[in-house]
């Protein structure tokens, strides 16, 4: 026998199985499945609760993306709402419109009006400040006794102070502008008082028509009357009274007269303040021609101002 017989013969056998594990692949297209269907209603979802012009937006940006994102406007999902391409809310037939289609709220001002209320807001100020200055007047001893020469009244101009002189009671030295001590302290209450109010003043000096005698050539009741104010102004600044707030002094000498029917009565000598309200101040602000003046009574505030660019040696003196 020979040796390849006695070889061993080998058989192989390839086993084939009936199919074994496949791992976690169908997991992962199930899930890509179910978002896609997800996004797939939530895009249709989209689709029927936007608005006809918020579909228009979408569409022009991608239309013209570029232009678009460059330039901005209409297209790029601006709408009224505080969210960009959003209405304000679903059931809104039309949720982007240019700004220019908008037409905004007019709103006219009727500037008349609100003048007309200013002015009667500032009237009633100055009111409460003469109703003020009357209290004080009748609660400080040493008014109580002058207040037979302390006149307070409402004009076109504002409220008027006027201190006047008595026979026997004069605010000022004879011919002279140095202040009675008691016209000092006079001074010094009112000008404290004229701090609670914004409104600037107009300080006038008066005399009544003796003619004034004596002094320097040429010096007269014009200049005597205009120191008698600037004197009276330097008292009240003296005294706390802001120094802004005077806005004019004049002298007026006989001028206007307090007492028409006597022109020598000591009362036409007097220091008229005037807390002007704001139509006054922009009259003088403007050109100082032109002061509203209202009524007749108060047609001598009109001469002031006139006689206030007068030269000084235009006119007879007095006392």
């Amino acid at each position: 026998m020979s040796d390849d017989t006695q070889q061993p013969i080998v058989v192989k056998r390839i086993k084939k199985g009936g199919g074994g594990h496949h791992g976690g692949a169908w997991k992962i297209a199930y899930a890509d499945f179910v978002t896609a269907m997800m996004a797939f209603f939530l895009l249709m979802w989209l689709l029927g609760s936007t608005t006809q012009g918020d579909l228009k937006g979408i569409s022009e940006y991608f239309s013209t993306p570029l232009k678009v994102a460059m330039a901005g406007g209409s297209g790029s999902g601006d709408s009224s709402s505080v969210i960009q391409g959003g209405g304000e809310d679903l059931s809104r037939a039309h949720g982007q419109v240019k700004k220019g289609d908008i037409e905004s709220e007019k709103r006219s001002l009727n500037l008349q009006a609100l003048r007309a209320d200013f002015e009667r807001q500032e009237r009633a100020r100055l009111e409460g400040l003469k109703g003020d200055l009357e209290q004080m007047i009748d609660s400080t001893p040493t008014l109580r006794q002058f207040k037979s020469q302390l006149l307070l009244d409402l004009t076109s101009e504002g409220l008027r102070i006027q201190i006047v002189d008595e026979k026997n009671r004069p605010m000022f030295d004879s011919a002279s502008s140095e202040l009675k001590p008691y016209t000092k302290e006079i001074l010094h209450e009112i000008g404290r008082a004229l701090n609670r109010v914004d409104n600037r003043i107009s300080l006038s000096g008066h005399t009544d028509a003796t003619p004034y005698s004596g002094g320097d050539k040429g010096f007269g009741n014009w200049e005597l009357s205009t120191n008698r104010a600037n004197a009276s102004r330097r008292e009240m600044i003296a005294g706390g009274m802001r120094e802004n707030k005077v806005m004019r002094i004049v002298g007026l000498a006989s001028t206007i007269l307090y007492d028409k029917q006597d022109p020598y009565n000591p009362t036409n000598r007097r220091i008229s303040i005037v807390v002007m309200n704001k139509r006054t101040e922009e009259a003088i602000l403007r050109d100082g021609n032109n002061t509203d003046i209202g009524d007749e009574g108060d047609a001598g505030q009109q001469v002031e101002q006139a006689a206030s660019r007068l030269p000084a040696a235009s006119t007879p003196a007095a006392r």
